[in-house]
């Protein structure tokens, strides 16, 4: 599956844009494994390492790493940077999903 196909669920879809060299990004893993459980199905979680693809930061304009953006249909709803708690990326995975 392409990323423009995972993005294009009608399903929201959260995409960590991060490096392997970033340290705030390290501490964002566990939280995403929990969210991972917590959503099941309901959403679709995924990882882009922005020096293995370079383009897809760049089409999204990510400057700095971990860059969050919560995808729904193909088209971005929630964006943010910076290490964000469990509590809140729930909250707007779950707000994504009723629609």
């Amino acid at each position: 599956m392409t990323f423009k196909e995972i993005i294009n669920q009608d399903k929201p879809v959260l995409v960590d844009f991060f490096a392997e060299w970033c340290g705030p990004c390290k501490m964002m893993a566990p939280v995403l494994e929990q969210l991972k459980e917590r959503m099941g199905d309901a959403a679709t979680i995924i990882k882009i390492d922005v020096d293995k693809s370079p383009q897809a930061a760049s089409a999204y304009q990510v400057q700095g790493v971990p860059t969050l953006i919560v995808f729904k249909n193909g088209k971005p709803v929630w964006r943010q940077s910076g290490v964000r708690p469990l509590a809140e990326l729930e909250s707007v995975l779950t707000s994504n999903a009723a629609h």
